[in-house]
């Protein structure tokens, strides 16, 4: 997991949890913002799940999503974590994140641009 200051003001930290191809997108998104060791204290914490989420993984996905301080804004990154994506008849396949925790954005595309992650922190800072 890694931590970014999306703004620059520590108003927002963006944590990744890149698991598959999307997390290219998402590291495209963050260049030239700083990266942080952890959350600081007060800050809103925004999860970003990139990829698909198999079975195996699904638990450490509800627990990095819980271990979050306060009540972090989770986002679905492209259609695997949104839906299974191309992937979504495998039986291994978690049919989304949403079935392991709430998610309160989902931004579609295989992959989705850099700059449509931008876009929900932008609306969501307004």
């Amino acid at each position: 997991m890694r931590y970014w200051d999306w703004f620059g003001d520590g108003s927002l930290v963006v944590c990744d949890l890149g698991l598959a191809c999307c997390v290219v997108e998402l590291e495209a998104a963050a260049l030239g913002r700083v990266r942080l060791d952890a959350a600081p204290d007060g800050a809103q914490v925004a999860v970003v799940v990139a990829g698909t989420v198999t079975d195996a993984v699904a638990p450490l996905v509800r627990k990095r999503v819980a271990d979050q301080p306060g009540d972090p804004i989770v986002i679905a990154f492209g259609a695997c974590a949104s839906a299974g994506g191309p992937y979504w008849d495998s039986p291994v396949v978690t049919k989304g994140v949403d079935q392991l925790v709430a998610v309160d954005h989902y931004v579609p595309g295989c992959p989705p641009s850099p700059g449509a992650l931008d876009e929900v922190f932008a609306a969501h800072a307004r």
